[in-house]
């Protein structure tokens, strides 16, 4: 640890939304020497001049990795976005955690997904169940966050569908405990400076777990404008996706998003945001009317 005895904390993926808005919850919280990588270090010199030490990091470079996890503390491991390449990202998810144990780093947190395992029908869950597995089978002790669907990813899907006054999913009557991106933010940063040190897994979720029936009356009652929930089939939502203009592999991994929903896979309602943060979880209806 540093002189005054607070720890080192590093952020991975700091130029991302999510790893920017922690490091800054860090320099708020005036929590001790921040180090921030990124495949772009000339995106954070405004951080950088707010004391942040910025380095290099390229998560297909193991070494860049090992270079730039020295002399740290604790470590947080933001999911990469390499999901064009099967296999890409947990190949370099397990490069950053044999690094951090090879560094010396004491804790490595990690955000993954609600329940990622072999039952899952989501398409990228087996790169977070696999990045688990790799820190389980480490020396390393970590917090593994298994945050729900962004609350935000709501704000685009209510802009499509409101004009038209339809909803449409392939998630049936499934619930979703959505949680706000800035949730999580205030989640990961709170876990990273904790002085736990330990092994654990925490669901990061929302408070109430909402049907595409209760986000579209939601939808409704903010914005004044009719809106109805109108399920379809899986393969129906794929071809919708394809004719809108996406390639077909989106289109398939975000179908398999509403079919894990569909199954209840999201229908996770946890305490431990307020545990790690003090303060209870945005709700749904309070983010939406705040951005809608």
């Amino acid at each position: 640890m540093s002189e005054n005895s607070k720890p080192t904390l590093l952020v991975t993926g700091a130029s991302g939304h999510l790893g920017r808005r922690v490091v800054e919850l860090l320099l708020a919280a005036n929590t001790g020497t921040i180090v921030a990588t990124t495949r772009s270090p000339e995106k954070l010199a405004d951080l950088q001049q707010q004391g942040v030490i910025v380095r290099s990091a390229d998560f297909n470079d193991p070494a860049s990795l090992a270079q730039a996890f020295a002399g740290v503390d604790r470590l947080l491991l933001i999911s990469t976005d390499a999901l064009g390449e099967p296999g890409l990202r947990l190949k370099q998810h397990t490069s950053a955690v044999q690094a951090a144990a090879a560094a010396g780093v004491n804790h490595v947190v990690y955000t993954s997904l609600i329940n990622p395992g072999p039952d899952s029908p989501v398409l990228f869950a087996p790169d977070h169940q696999g990045t688990e597995d790799a820190l389980a089978a480490s020396p390393l002790n970590f917090t593994v966050l298994r945050n729900n669907l962004y609350a935000d990813l709501l704000v685009g899907a209510l802009g499509q569908a409101l004009p038209m006054g339809q909803m449409f999913s392939a998630a049936g009557d499934g619930r979703i405990a959505y949680v706000t991106r800035e949730d999580c933010a205030q989640a990961a940063a709170a876990a990273l400076a904790a002085p736990f040190n330990g092994r654990r897994i925490l669901d990061i979720t929302g408070p109430e777990a909402l049907s595409q029936a209760d986000v579209a009356a939601i939808g409704s009652k903010i914005t004044g404008k009719p809106l109805t929930y109108v399920p379809v089939p899986t393969e129906a939502m794929i071809q919708g996706m394809v004719g809108a203009g996406l390639p077909q592999p989106v289109a398939a991994t975000y179908a398999s998003i509403d079919t894990a929903a569909a199954q209840g896979q999201f229908d996770v309602v946890s305490d431990a945001f307020e545990e790690l943060t003090g303060r209870k979880a945005t709700a749904v209806a309070d983010f939406l009317t705040a951005v809608l």
